[in-house]
């Protein structure tokens, strides 16, 4: 039966990830995945032999019109991205409004998403709050800076350990020195690690200690 299932895979732990998810991912005629050398890493540790094809940011557009083929004569696929939940900050997006276009089932189950331990491990309101996922690099960031310095909901952002300290000298200037932040890194992982504090404290902690680790960060709204 033509169905597309979006299944989160773990952020960190291996064991983070439903029975269910296990299952589906042995019972579909092919998985997607963002990076086949990550998924292989959890597809050993569980005994997952179901084969494994690229579907990323480089190539979606390319090969949509393959994969909605063999959805069309009636196989079943999964979609993962390298850690948490497809379509957030990863690739999904097309597969799944093609499939809705086309009448194709689509179903996607509940797991790990780095955001919402972060949000509620914060301490700041969680009840309302924005996803801006990873900033404008170059163009349109500062007039989006701009627009969230006045944003009154909890502001989530992830960002990348090279560009966290750019990132927060940043929100120093938009946002203000005494904003209240919380930042989760290496969530579920060994070296799991939540810093909190006014904008300016949590800038000089990452100055001072080499940042590693994929980054959420939590921003108090104004």
């Amino acid at each position: 039966m033509s169905k597309l299932y979006l299944i989160p895979t773990p952020i960190g732990n291996l064991e983070d990830i439903t029975l269910r998810a296990l299952r589906l991912l042995k019972e579909v005629d092919i998985v997607l995945a963002e990076d086949t050398r990550t998924t292989k890493k959890l597809f050993s540790h569980y005994e997952i032999t179901t084969h494994l094809a690229a579907f990323h940011m480089h190539n979606e557009h390319k090969v949509l019109d393959k994969w909605m083929v063999r959805l069309k004569k009636g196989e079943s696929i999964a979609l993962v991205s390298d850690a948490g939940t497809p379509a957030i900050s990863d690739p999904g997006f097309l597969l799944v409004r093609e499939c809705i276009k086309e009448g194709i089932e689509v179903d996607c189950l509940p797991g790990a998403t780095a955001f919402v331990p972060a949000l509620v491990n914060s301490g700041l309101p969680s009840e309302k709050f924005i996803f801006e996922g990873f900033l404008p690099v170059k163009k349109g960031r500062q007039t989006r800076l701009k627009l969230l310095a006045e944003e009154e909901k909890t502001m989530i952002f992830y960002e990348s350990p090279h560009r966290i300290v750019k990132t927060l000298t940043q929100f120093c200037e938009y946002f203000g020195k005494e904003r209240l932040v919380s930042i989760s890194r290496e969530i579920s992982k060994m070296f799991e690690e939540t810093k909190r504090g006014t904008m300016l404290e949590v800038l000089q902690y990452f100055e001072e200690k080499k940042p590693k680790g994929e980054f959420v960060i939590i921003v108090a709204g104004k």
